[in-house]
């Protein structure tokens, strides 16, 4: 008898094993179980009303982005006309500087026209005058050119019966332009339409008029 009492007191309990889990692993769906205990999203709630020191921090981040806005495009404004103030500086200088060089184009002018540009004087010209050049240095005035009173400064003047036109019929002295602003004027002599003469006049005037 005592050995039977004690084989059974010394006997463990079952060990039981609960499926907690929300989804039914056979079906896929969630289980009654777990939905009725699941608890309410907060939308299925009363709507709660957002606090006023939150909509005045709202309003000052406005305020203070449009502010950053501003200031961001005055900055802007201002490094553009900072850059083109530097530029205009920039192309004044150089423009001075090749001002300065016309009369050293104008003898290698007169010697290149007179035969004397030769030799090493001659490389020395031709390379002067190309870097001129890559820097914007323009001549102009050529015979035949309409004249242009902001471009040309007439030496002398004549009448031809050949024109039509106020003409530069001779260029006395290129003139130069630089970053599209005339830094010398070209010096030309200047051809006109022959005027009619006093008999020509009489008659013209003379002339019947038709009806």
């Amino acid at each position: 008898m005592t050995s039977g009492s004690s084989d059974v007191s010394n006997e463990e309990p079952p060990v039981v094993i609960r499926d907690k889990r929300r989804i039914d692993p056979t079906s896929g769906e969630v289980r009654p179980e777990a939905a009725a205990s699941s608890p309410r999203g907060a939308s299925d709630g009363p709507s709660v009303a957002m606090p006023q020191e939150v909509v005045n921090l709202q309003d000052q981040l406005a305020e203070r982005t449009l502010d950053l806005q501003r200031l961001k495009a005055e900055f802007d404004n201002y490094r553009r006309r900072v850059e083109r103030d530097r530029a205009l500086v920039a192309e004044q200088a150089t423009g001075k500087v090749l001002a300065g060089l016309l009369g050293v184009l104008d003898d290698i002018g007169r010697a290149r026209s007179h035969g004397d540009l030769t030799g090493p004087f001659r490389a020395i010209a031709d390379q002067l005058e190309s870097t001129l050049a890559t820097l914007g240095l323009t001549s102009f005035g050529e015979p035949g050119d309409p004249f242009d009173p902001s471009r040309h400064e007439a030496l002398l003047h004549s009448y031809r019966d050949d024109l039509d036109v106020t003409t530069c019929v001779e260029v006395v002295r290129p003139g130069y332009e630089y970053a599209g602003r005339v830094l010398r004027a070209a010096q030309v002599a200047v051809g006109e339409p022959s005027e009619p003469s006093s008999a020509d006049e009489a008659a013209s005037a003379d002339a019947p008029v038709g009806d």
